[in-house]
């Protein structure tokens, strides 16, 4: 977890300054896990009503920049970010219920190989989605 110190150590050497909202957003993906700038921004807004979609995405951008957030695509819509010390995962994504789940990326690793070896194609593991259904909705379509 990033303490706000060191978060105010990463800004300075970049000439930037801390800011609450910074701060606030960053504390928001911390605490949501998986979160849309969505709802980085409601959970902002509970704490600092006025800060606007465009702050969070911004800060988001900038977060993603200093090394702190990582950013996936979890659907067609926004992304979804979650924090960068966080060990890489693949996602599951239920196209049914929704649900969000993390397999270990070693499962993944002699596919990325492979492709690595016969297309000199590099896979960004940690922004790997599998989309299907999870284990409860197949089951419930099953009975």
């Amino acid at each position: 977890m990033v303490s706000e110190s060191s978060l105010a150590e990463l800004l300075r050497a970049r000439g930037l300054r801390l800011t609450a909202q910074r701060q606030l957003v960053l504390q928001a993906v911390l605490n949501l896990g998986h979160a849309t700038p969505e709802q980085v921004h409601t959970a902002v807004r509970a704490v600092a009503a006025g800060v606007n979609i465009t702050t969070i995405y911004r800060t988001l951008e900038l977060l993603e920049r200093l090394g702190l957030v990582t950013h996936t695509h979890l659907s067609h819509g926004s992304p979804t970010y979650h924090a960068a010390g966080e060990d890489q995962h693949v996602h599951l994504v239920c196209r049914e219920c929704g649900a969000i789940d993390e397999i270990d990326p070693t499962l993944l690793r002699p596919l990325a190989d492979q492709l690595a070896e016969q297309r000199g194609f590099r896979v960004d593991i940690g922004h790997v989605s599998l989309f299907g259904r999870c284990e409860r909705c197949w089951n419930g379509d099953q009975e």
